[in-house]
């Protein structure tokens, strides 16, 4: 208990968990607790509080303080140990028995017995946990107990003897090995044989040793191995051990235990472990399934996805987010899908559809058929294409991609990248995660989670970098097709959008996207084109004619026309250029009005430039209401307005309009032309804009924005100092200066330009000069005096203050902030130059776009492209367009081709990386040292198989001699049936020892043990069935009747029958039996054994077998030998076609079985007979009345296959059964059987009836199964 107590304490401490979350249950006896006292509290009270005082305690024990929860059983007695066990195993069976949910998946709470160290009630506790089937774990190493069971574990049976258990009492249980009494030991060493014999349920962890390191491995393995064991190992079986490995994170025991040649899984029935993988984020198993079969298009289905999101983890930020959307919206009853796609559409930016649209009562989504793309590395297919009424859009469910969705927003690295190692679209696909990922980190609160997201998002920003290069290398043009074709998928928007959106520059600058963006500036000209050619054709067109400038299409190049004309002028770097000195000449026109000829009335320049500037704000309009997605006004002003020289421009025509609104006003002439003025200034600073497109300007236009923002933050220490200052001078100097302008002027205008040296001549006394001040402050346009003496000729006040005050100001201005503003230049300029080329590369997008998009007449001829376009768009109705160089949409045909073709690439890709993985000297040295463990393992496997080969020859020996045995056994038998035989009894052969090979199965050896076990096993168990009656200990070597046992004191036990007329009188250990003829058929009751004449003691029969450790009839009816008779029915088992299954090359048997409750095994249709009558009572009550004659006649027609004594738990010494099987096979499908088929009905409404296959795993009694096996031997089956 106090080993269980530490490991949940040291578990709470060094994990996430609350100690609170785990419930730990200690059951301990009342009266071994020390301090129990202080439990009782005359009123009662909860929680109970406790004294531990382990000093103290002596015999006792004190109750473990890391434990939740105690049960405490008292029955009276004072330090007695051992009582809580009865209740532990019944609560334990209960545990058991209930099922659990968590992570999406359903499993029986799983219960293992671990032992460390322990006394005789830890060995009753064992040996419980053995009974009940459950598996236990010995600790070797941990002392007492636990070191007996590890030493003797590996031991045959027949060498675990009372001798050996008492040397080792000795050793381990120096300080008590004087109060063990022989009974006792006795006691252990038959309970210890028991637990041994039953080696499927046990494991012994040694530490370090046979490549155990850790005890959970153990458990598990324990788990598994029992699980295994169990009769009928079936499907549920299976999918149990697998339950277990999910849970345990065990994708290693799962790969070489679960996943073998003997259970072969369909991918149906990985479902639930696969969804349970994913809720509790265990890739490595996702990865198994995959590789299993599991096709992610079965699995995720639109009610399984929502699950998925239901079951998000608590903490993450999305869930958080999904609930925040839920309390906005009171009427929403629980999550949907369109829940998740508001959000999705707000992390992958407005240029994204909703990836789930909202739902309504009559749409059912409609699986159309698609194409099914293979590779020989991954299963991928096409996307699920559902498919709405014709009022709604057509939406896209692809589950690869809704898989990386789930995992990326959950910030999952692993899973996510096995998810996108699926996905069909893989660099959209990467690109969507960077721009989720980065618009998660900016929410996130937790730095370390926010870091980990942009480390996971510039992961999978590289991924697509990789792919694309891969892309980019084969073929550039599919490779540019991949960037600007529309993913129905991503909600029909472009990898070059996505990566716009996540501003993942280095994808942008990628040489490949820059070729393309390269190849959109130039249009329909030939990029090698010099800018002197183009330059000469703006200037004079005609010169196009003359192939100054070359173009890309064949077709223009050899024309020579209106076409020709047209691809010039619309090539965006035409019209940038066009644009551009139609913008320099009118900010030179404009210049020109402010400074020269800006009349009272408007001059014709004038007009001029108000048509310039009416052509500038109808393209900004265009700008606006420019929405060839159908995206609405709201989210394309949104659009607009998110860049910064938009605002800039709306600012300086509103601007120019306010300068216009005063300009026309006579009294407001000059105010206006203020404004107009200033407004110039912002027209000349949207140049900025223009250059940007410069490769030599554009950088160093990033640099001068960058510390924009430097100087923004700077001057708010600046206005510290600055006004601190100011505020002092201006108090020191001045006395109440009552005019606000000169308030200014002293406390911030002055104190700011004594930084750049302009220091006021009176602050030290010595300029004093009353012309130059207003001695009351009356003159407006000269500063207050200073204070001064009463003739107002000399200053008064402390020179030596004020100018200690300028001189501290000049330090800390001049030197220490102005150093740190350059210090904070540089430091930008540093961090800046090293990314300026990506930056530049990633705006330069941007300004391409829009001259792409823009008419190529420049303003003020552009009115006439906007009258075009409003005739098209307004009059005409013609929706917009967006150019097909920047967002094409493909046919279906060419972009599953252009899809495969980028799967395949990805492919390399990946490749790639794990060579370059290989190639890492971490991984080397990982590899080296895997290779030496593989090469020391196969030579420990050599050296077992020369010792192994041995061992199988001293097998097939033994078993050649078995078999001569069993041989002479059957023509002793049959000798004597036939009256040849002597009157001396046969020769008693000598049962073979257990293989000790290594090789065998855990059924296998356990059978193999067997052999050389005594065949008396079951009938000594301790707790004899359906009683509360204990037997005797009884070990193996005390077994028979002729081997001394002193001590030997049976209890007699027999029960009270209802059928009192048909069963012996109950007996009694003080009268002997009269009236009974034993060896010898009395009366109707045949008491004679097939085993020969058997020892009759006292008046009581002897079992032939030896000793049981219970005297009397037990639950049986007789006194000697009990006959039954167990028919064998079979049948081949068969496919739906009708063919004989095989397994192992042999075919398949099928029994009849029958259960009866409370018995959760099955049994053969035998048993005893009533007098008279052939038939069992059980094989009655499986079949119908009418067919009992027709059965009679097969069981006399049947093959004995056994005839002896049986190892049954009802045995005693004085009473045994024996039984006779009769196998009654159907080699066909015969009218027999299709009538026995019909006639399967039980009688019983709690019996069951049904065809079981034989197996080694068949859930039969034991010694059924011993028949079940003669059998399968007899008709060649497997078995």
């Amino acid at each position: 208990m106090k080993q269980v107590g530490e490991a949940v304490r040291d578990f709470s401490l060094s994990s996430s968990y609350n100690k609170a979350e785990v419930v730990t249950i200690g059951i301990a006896t009342w009266g071994t607790v020390h301090n129990r006292d202080g439990l009782v509290h005359p009123t009662g009270g909860f929680p109970a509080e406790y004294l531990v005082d382990e000093e103290g305690q002596g015999h006792l024990t004190c109750l473990d303080s890391n434990h939740s929860h105690f049960i405490l059983v008292d029955d009276g007695t004072h330090g007695r140990y051992g009582v809580e066990i009865a209740l532990r195993t019944k609560l334990e069976k209960f545990i058991s028995e209930q099922t659990k949910e968590r992570g999406g998946m359903a499993i029986k709470i799983p219960l293992v017995c671990v032992v460390l160290e322990g006394g005789p009630g830890t060995l009753q506790t064992i040996y419980n946990a053995i009974t009940h089937g459950t598996p236990c774990v010995v600790v070797e190493g941990s002392g007492r107990v636990a070191d007996v069971i590890a030493q003797v574990a590996s031991l045959p049976i027949s060498e675990i003897t009372i001798s050996l258990i008492q040397r080792k009492l000795a050793v381990f249980f120096q300080e008590m090995f004087e109060t063990f009494t022989e009974g006792r030991i006795v006691e252990w060493t038959k309970k210890i044989q028991d637990i041994v014999r039953r080696r499927q349920l046990l494991t012994i962890f040694r530490e370090g040793k046979d490549g155990q390191h850790d005890v959970d491995v153990a458990i598990l393995q324990a788990l598994l191995k029992a699980s295994r064991s169990r009769a009928h190992f079936g499907h549920d079986n299976w999918d149990h051990q697998l339950k277990l490995a999910v849970a345990w994170n065990r994708v290693d025991i799962a790969r070489s235990e679960i996943f073998t040649d003997e259970r072969q899984w369909k991918p149906s029935e990985l479902h639930p472990m696969m969804i349970a993988a994913l809720i509790s984020n265990k890739p490595e198993f996702v990865k198994l399934f995959l590789e299993k079969g599991v096709r992610l298009q079965d699995l995720l289905t639109w009610d399984m996805l929502l699950y998925l999101y239901k079951n998000l983890s608590p903490s993450c930020l999305f869930h958080c987010k999904l609930q925040k959307a839920l309390a906005k919206e009171p009427a929403a009853p629980a999550l949907l899908m369109h829940h998740v796609a508001q959000l999705l559409q707000e992390l992958l930016g407005d240029s994204t559809q909703p990836l789930y649209p909202r739902p309504r009562s009559s749409d059912q989504p409609q699986t159309l058929p698609v194409p099914h793309v293979k590779l020989n590395v991954q299963r991928v297919s096409l996307p699920f294409l559902y498919k709405c009424p014709s009022d709604h859009v057509t939406f896209t469910m692809d589950p690869v991609r809704d898989l990386l969705i789930w995992a990326i927003i959950q910030n999952r690295r692993e899973l996510a990248e096995i998810m996108w190692a699926q996905s069909q679209d893989c660099i959209a696909a990467a690109l969507a995660c960077s721009r989720i990922l980065k618009g998660l980190s900016k929410e996130e609160e937790d730095t370390d989670s926010s870091e980990d997201m942009l480390a996971l998002a510039g992961e999978f920003e590289h991924r697509a970098i990789g792919v694309f290069t891969e892309c980019y290398r084969k073929d550039e043009e599919r490779a540019q097709k991949l960037l600007i074709r529309v993913s129905d998928a991503w909600g029909k928007t472009t990898c070059l959008q996505l990566a716009l959106e996540a501003k993942d520059m280095k994808f942008v600058s990628h040489g490949g996207v820059q070729a393309f963006l390269t190849k959109v500036w130039w249009g329909q000209l030939c990029v090698d084109n010099g800018l002197w050619r183009v330059f000469l054709c703006m200037s004079f067109f005609p010169l196009l004619c003359t192939g100054l400038v070359s173009f890309r299409e064949q077709q223009l190049q050899a024309s020579c026309g209106l076409a020709r004309l047209r691809a010039f002028f619309n090539a965006p770097v035409v019209t940038f250029h066009l644009n551009t000195l139609s913008y320099f000449s009118f900010l030179c026109l404009f210049a020109y009005v402010l400074m020269v000829d800006f009349q009272p009335s408007p001059s014709r320049c004038e007009c001029v430039v108000y048509l310039w500037l009416f052509s500038l704000t109808c393209e900004e309009m265009r700008q606006l209401l420019y929405d060839p997605d159908d995206c609405g006004l709201a989210k394309t002003a949104l659009l607009y307005f998110g860049d910064f020289w938009n605002k800039l421009d709306i600012t300086a025509i509103l601007l120019f309009l306010a300068g216009l609104s005063c300009r026309l006003i006579p009294p407001l002439l000059y105010p206006g032309r203020i404004i107009l003025s200033l407004d110039f200034i912002m027209f000349c600073l949207r140049l900025m804009h223009i250059f940007t497109i410069s490769k030599t300007l554009g950088p160093k236009i990033i640099i001068l924005k960058r510390m924009m923002k430097d100087v923004f933050f700077f001057l708010f220490l600046l206005a510290v100092w600055v006004v601190s200052f100011g505020v002092a001078k201006q108090a020191i100097l001045i006395h109440n200066e009552s005019r606000v302008d000169w308030i200014f002027r002293g406390v911030v205008y002055q104190s700011y330009l004594t930084i750049f040296g302009h220091i006021p001549a009176y602050i030290d006394g010595v300029d004093f000069n009353l012309d130059q001040c207003s001695p009351n402050g009356t003159d407006p346009y000269k500063p207050k005096c200073p204070e001064s003496d009463a003739s107002r000729r000399q200053p008064i006040f402390p020179e030596w203050l004020t100018v200690t005050l300028l001189c501290l100001y000049l330090l800390f201005t001049n030197i220490l902030l102005l150093n740190l503003l350059i210090a904070m230049f540089n430091y930008t300029f540093q961090q800046v130059q090293e990314h300026t080329d990506q930056i530049w590369k990633f705006q330069r997008h941007g300004l391409i776009e829009e001259y792409q998009r823009r008419p190529p007449a420049p303003p003020p001829f552009i009115l006439l492209s906007h009258l075009h376009l409003f005739i098209k768009r307004v009059i005409l109705k013609i929706p917009a367009r967006r150019h097909k160089q920047l967002k094409n949409k493909l046919e279906k045909k060419e972009e599953s081709a252009l899809l495969s073709w980028e799967m395949y690439l990805k492919e390399s890709y990946l490749q790639s990386l794990r060579d370059q993985q290989k190639q890492r000297p971490e991984q080397k040295m990982q590899d080296i040292s895997n290779r030496v463990d593989t090469v020391v393992d196969l030579l420990e496997m050599g050296r077992l198989k020369q010792s192994g080969s041995v061992e199988q020859k001293l097998s097939s020996l033994e078993e050649q001699v078995a078999q001569t045995a069993r041989a002479l056994r059957w023509i002793m038998q049959t000798l004597k049936d036939s009256g040849l035989g002597s009157g001396e009894d046969p020769p008693t052969l000598a049962p073979q020892k257990a293989s000790e090979g290594q090789d065998l199965e855990p059924d296998s050896r356990q059978e193999a043990e067997a052999l050389g076990d005594t065949p008396h096993v079951n009938a000594r168990h301790l707790l004899y069935p359906n009683s509360p009656v204990l037997r005797f200990p009884v070990p193996n070597e005390k077994v028979p009747w002729e081997t001394e046992f002193l001590i030997y004191e049976p209890p007699f036990y027999s029960a009270e029958r209802r059928d009192r007329g048909l069963v012996d009188p109950m007996g009694s250990p003080l009268k002997p039996l009269a009236g009974i003829t034993f060896n010898a058929v009395d009366g109707p009751t045949d008491r004679r054994s097939f085993r020969g004449s058997y020892a009759v003691q006292d008046g009581f029969p002897l079992n032939p077998m030896g000793r049981t450790g219970l005297r009397g009839r037990g639950s049986l009816s007789r006194f000697g030998p009990n006959h039954t008779l167990q028919p064998v029915v079979t049948r081949w088992r068969r496919n739906p076609d009708g063919g004989i299954c095989r397994k192992s090359v042999k075919k398949v048997l099928e029994v009849l079985a029958v259960q009866q409750p409370p018995s959760e095994h099955w049994a053969l249709p035998g048993g005893s007979q009533e007098p008279g009558e052939m038939l069992p009572r059980k094989l009655k009550q499986a079949l119908c009345r009418e067919s009992w004659p027709v059965f009679e006649s097969l069981l006399r027609q049947g093959t004995e296959v056994y005839r002896g004594y049986m190892d049954d738990p009802r045995n005693t010494d004085n009473a045994w059964i024996e039984t006779v099987a009769i196998s009654v096979h159907f080699p066909d499908q015969s009218d027999a059987l299709k009538r026995l088929n019909s006639h399967l009905l039980a009688c019983d409404p709690q019996m069951s009836v049904q065809w079981q296959v034989v197996d080694r795993r068949i859930p039969l009694y034991a010694s059924h199964k011993t028949i079940l096996r003669e059998v399968a031997t007899l008709y060649g089956g497997h078995y």
